[in-house]
């Protein structure tokens, strides 16, 4: 019996589905917990071709919800072990695993050579990198992400809206999972929604997940859900860069203390606060703000845009 025999008497699927499937290719930018039910079930759905990026290593914290992962790959590259997992899930399908992190710099060469784009980095920075580049080249881009009990999981680009369009303004809380905490069936529930949407954009099924929302509030199993179509993009943002884009010609300010961060995100960095800087004489230079994740740059930009007709750009040392 085939191996995909279950999948493929299913009407959605037969045969030219199955086809489909085998000659597509996805791009899947984090190895953690959300990609530990996405990427077996596209290796198991028989998904041609798939790159894995991740630049982390396996910690033990990570293993009550990264179930791709088990003790012994505690130290280890996480693509490479979610690689080598896969390959003995379907050794008939391509798996290449990238040990870098995803920047504005190889963003787009990752994303041109990909049918599809899975968000599983639970990054700010790299959500918004994905999503402009996914808009520019129209590939669909399934991010989701997951907080505490509650969690979404969305189709963009491609044909709809972006992450921009959805989400404009930086978001209110700065937690993480490491801060704020995280169950694991949680990530789980919304990994495999990922896998499924993604499947569907492959096997062209209708209606489509682009353009689409769930939120799945864990607290009091419900979920809701609503399409985005339409919704306009926003008409300016602040892009992501990496530190190696900035020059000797942007006013490059670090966000972060000297406690936080001993040494610059770039050597000609300045530590300036915020009410200085909106004194600054010469504003028609490109103004860089830097930070860990991203999230306190985009604050801050909002904050000086009204008094800053120059270009604005953010970089997150987690992304450079």
């Amino acid at each position: 019996m085939s191996r995909y025999a279950r999948q493929v008497i299913l009407p959605e699927v037969r045969a030219v589905g199955q086809d489909r499937l085998s000659s597509a290719r996805v791009l899947v930018v984090g190895a953690g917990g959300l990609a530990a039910p996405v990427l077996p079930l596209l290796a198991g759905a028989g998904v041609g071709h798939l790159t894995i990026m991740d630049r982390d290593e396996v910690a033990l914290s990570n293993l009550h919800r990264q179930t791709l992962f088990t003790e012994v790959d505690c130290s280890r590259p996480k693509a490479d072990v979610a690689a080598e997992r896969c390959r003995a899930l379907n050794s008939e399908i391509a798996i290449i695993a990238e040990k870098q992190a995803l920047t504005s710099v190889n963003v787009a060469n990752f994303v041109a050579d990909s049918d599809v784009i899975l968000d599983c980095a639970d990054s700010y920075a790299a959500s918004y990198t994905l999503s402009d580049i996914c808009f520019d080249l129209g590939k669909p881009l399934i991010s989701a992400s997951v907080l505490g009990l509650s969690s979404y999981v969305g189709g963009f680009c491609g044909g709809a809206p972006s992450l921009r369009a959805v989400f404009p303004e930086a978001p209110d809380s700065g937690a993480s999972c490491a801060t704020a905490g995280v169950l694991g069936p949680v990530v789980a529930i919304i990994g495999a929604m990922q896998a499924q949407m993604a499947l569907a954009v492959i096997l062209g099924l209708n209606p489509s997940p682009l353009g689409q929302m769930v939120q799945f509030d864990a607290r009091t199993l419900r979920s809701t859900g609503f399409r985005f179509d339409g919704t306009p993009e926003p008409a300016s943002h602040f892009p992501f860069l990496s530190a190696g884009q900035l020059t000797g010609n942007d006013l490059i300010v670090e966000l972060r203390s000297e406690e936080e961060a001993p040494v610059p995100i770039h050597p000609k960095a300045r530590r300036i606060d915020l009410q200085i800087l909106k004194t600054e004489p010469n504003k028609s230079q490109r103004l860089a703000l830097c930070c860990a994740t991203g999230l306190r740059s985009w604050r801050a930009a909002e904050q000086i845009q009204p008094d800053w007709p120059g270009e604005i750009v953010l970089v997150a040392a987690s992304t450079s």
